[in-house]
């Protein structure tokens, strides 16, 4: 298993929240971001184990930070974490390690990032 913080990158504030309180209490070190701006100077700094990752951002396509992410961290483990079932087509990301579409029912999250964690 990976050691190091989960960033969670969604320009959505309330489910940060959520995920920081969940994955928390499940004894993960939580990071946020609310842009994209922001997860890359959180990665820059190190010590992610693993980026679940919005597609659609207030600043930008979450589809872009994983192709940057693969050419410059190709081992980061990346799960995109969306609203919408339709980006599972597009070639880029095929780059992630996971697709998990968002829900209220956390499950297939925690079990993609647990996944992750264990495939390295």
């Amino acid at each position: 298993m990976k050691s190091g913080a989960l960033l969670f990158v969604d320009d959505e504030v309330e489910l940060l929240d959520l995920y920081r309180t969940v994955f928390g209490r499940e004894g993960y070190q939580v990071l946020t971001a609310d842009t994209l701006s922001e997860a890359r100077r959180l990665i820059r700094a190190g010590g992610i184990a693993a980026l679940i990752l919005d597609i659609r951002m207030g600043d930008g396509s979450g589809l872009h930070l994983l192709r940057e992410l693969k050419a410059t961290h190709p081992t980061l483990s990346v799960i995109l974490n969306t609203a919408f079932a339709r980006y599972q087509d597009e070639f880029t990301a095929w780059l992630a390690n996971s697709y998990v579409v968002k829900s209220s029912d956390l499950t297939q999250l925690k079990g993609a990032v647990k996944r992750c964690l264990e495939d390295t």
